[in-house]
């Protein structure tokens, strides 16, 4: 195993928002340097494969994780599960469970929750994260990302594969011990999970946020021992947006178009904050257009607004009409779940609680603005490629 005297090392903190960095005052010694990034209309799983690519999300063609397609829904045999009594097959854990044996049964690699889907309709929907994204070929036959440049490079890297935040920097701590990787992409996730259940303004997050200061701090410290130049970057995929109301916008529909039944003349995923449809009528597509123009709390998107997101995709493979929420609004119960959240992201890009973050102990460039500069930021510093990004 070669030595190396560099080292790359990238800390992704899932909801590390600018407007919370603004709240708590961390990260200030070890990475000094800091800049808003623009993240992408979406959730992690549109966020996430942008950062990796490096492309729009309309050219990964990742967007939401359910997307109508019952010719290939994986789960044409699974409406047997509807029979068991909601009370018991809706529980947080039996749905965790579950999810887990239909992800071995299916081979998934990637990241894989039923979550709140409901099991009747469940043989109408693909599922679109099934590789995982985390390593080479993870997204698609056409589309690379930074771990297929890494593979092809013979670069030696080390990417924690598990959720134990813990035992993600002991794997870290292990692997540049000898000074034999160039590349560290150290992912953690818990912040995002107390943000969720408790808001941006819980000390629960400062806690968590001082936690991960200290860490990355001895981190830091032992690396320099092993290398001559360490480039830390720490970044994020999104921010986090505090929930002061919740629309049920399922049951609206119901009530206000009696008549439309699902799976004849529509069909709807109902995501945290926004709704997506496929019309199989014009009446259908005029009723609940007019329903969604009725509620103050979001709004439609218009083609012209997807195509400025970058999120007009072939086929409406996610949706022929998208249904927006206004930042601090949730729909509940969703697919996503339930209950309401505290906190929660996928809003509109524009709107300041969303943007991203990337702190780094160097200066960072000026034409690093957006989620999708993260990937050749990230290779320019192993000299992989020129880093020419428009701003």
């Amino acid at each position: 195993m070669r030595k190396s005297d560099n080292l790359n090392l990238n800390i992704f903190i899932d909801a590390l928002g600018w407007e919370i960095l603004q709240k708590n005052n961390f990260f200030t010694e070890i990475a000094p340097q800091r800049k808003k990034i623009e993240t992408v209309f979406g959730y992690s799983s549109t966020c996430d494969p942008t950062i990796l690519t490096g492309v729009s999300p309309r050219e990964h063609d990742h967007f939401t994780f359910y997307t109508y397609d019952p010719e290939n829904s994986p789960f044409k045999y699974y409406k047997v599960l509807s029979i068991f009594p909601k009370f018991l097959m809706n529980r947080g854990r039996v749905r965790s469970k579950l999810s887990q044996i239909v992800n071995k049964l299916h081979g998934f690699t990637g990241y894989f929750q039923l979550y709140n889907m409901p099991f009747h309709w469940l043989h109408l929907f693909d599922y679109t994260e099934q590789k995982n994204i985390f390593e080479p070929n993870g997204i698609n036959v056409k589309q690379d990302t930074i771990f297929d440049t890494l593979r092809d490079n013979n670069i030696n890297y080390c990417r924690p594969k598990g959720y134990d935040e813990e035992q993600s920097f002991a794997e870290v701590h292990d692997a540049i011990k000898d000074s034999g990787v160039e590349f560290v992409y150290l992912f953690l996730g818990k912040l995002d999970a107390i943000l969720h259940q408790y808001g941006t303004d819980a000390p629960e997050v400062a806690e968590h946020l001082k936690w991960y200061e200290g860490k990355i701090q001895k981190l830091m410290e032992f690396a320099e021992k092993q290398y001559s130049n360490v480039h830390l970057s720490i970044f994020s995929d999104h921010g986090m947006t505090d929930i002061f109301a919740s629309v049920d916008v399922q049951q609206i529909i119901k009530t206000q178009c009696p008549d439309l039944k699902y799976n004849k003349d529509y069909v709807g995923i109902y995501d945290s904050t926004m709704a997506r449809f496929w019309f199989f009528n014009d009446q259908a597509r005029e009723q609940i257009h007019q329903v969604l123009n009725d509620i103050e709390t979001g709004d439609i998107l218009s083609n012209s607004e997807l195509v400025a997101l970058e999120c007009n995709f072939k086929n409406n493979r996610y949706g022929e009409t998208m249904f927006l929420m206004k930042p601090g609004h949730l729909i509940v119960p969703s697919h996503m779940g339930e209950k309401p959240l505290k906190g929660m992201h996928g809003y509109h890009p524009d709107d300041k609680t969303s943007a991203a973050a990337l702190l780094s102990n160097v200066s960072i460039p000026k034409n690093v603005n957006r989620l999708s500069d993260l990937r050749a930021y990230m290779e320019s510093d192993l000299q992989l490629v020129d880093f020419e990004i428009a701003s």
